[in-house]
């Protein structure tokens, strides 16, 4: 699960091109017990505030914060559609250890610390995330917002939402590791865009991706 500062590049080519785009940082809901969909939900909710009661809303998540998608619109008033960045799709009535293969979920198990992972970056090799992010101060502004994800996140059976899907939804796959992700949305009949690059190009290639999220999301309105 990445911080809040990962969206800011991509937010703010967004706003350029005339988009209103809120980025709520949901540090502090795994800084608490859960239930974390519900918390998630609620912060969201809490952060689009009078904006979410007369407009018309879509969700974009990255990476781990897709399988919140599902609370989150149920959530937010007038939501719309939603958009998959390099995310993890909705797995309703499971845990997300029941999505992941053993392997990576024992590997997950061994990481944690008191029964909390280490910050994202901490999950690969070093070298995995200076080439994500060779520049050194924007590696370091990325880490240091990177909550801390206790496994009881992990073992949350993630809710039921009758309401789901809001409207249309659409995958941008960025990287290989989410390959089997956008297969699924094509299968759901999802509109899938690729943008061959890597998990993190929505803060070393912002406006590529913002251009992209621009034209989905004419397309979902």
């Amino acid at each position: 699960m990445t911080g809040a500062l990962a969206w800011e590049p991509t937010a703010q080519a967004l706003r350029s091109l005339g988009h209103v785009v809120a980025v709520p940082d949901l540090a502090l809901v795994f800084a608490n017990e859960g239930p974390f969909h519900l918390a998630a939900a609620a912060r969201v909710a809490e952060a689009l505030g009078e904006y979410a009661m007369h407009e018309s809303v879509v969700l974009i998540a990255h990476s781990g914060a897709g399988a919140l998608l599902p609370a989150i619109a149920e959530a937010v008033p007038r939501t719309t559609a939603a958009v998959f960045v390099d995310a993890e799709l909705p797995h309703a009535g499971m845990t997300w250890f029941d999505t992941a293969t053993t392997d990576l979920g024992d590997r997950l198990r061994g990481l944690a610390d008191g029964g909390v992972l280490p910050k994202w970056s901490e999950w690969f090799p070093p070298e995995a995330i200076t080439e994500l992010l060779p520049d050194d101060g924007q590696r370091n502004a990325f880490v240091a917002t990177l909550p801390r994800i206790p496994l009881t996140y992990f073992e949350e059976t993630a809710p039921h939402v009758p309401t789901w899907p809001p409207g249309p939804c659409a995958y941008l796959r960025l990287s290989a590791a989410y390959t089997a992700q956008a297969a699924v949305a094509l299968e759901q009949g999802w509109q899938v865009t690729e943008l061959p690059t890597d998990h993190l190009a929505i803060i070393t290639q912002p406006e590529k991706v913002a251009r992209i999220l621009s034209a989905l999301l004419h397309e979902l309105a």
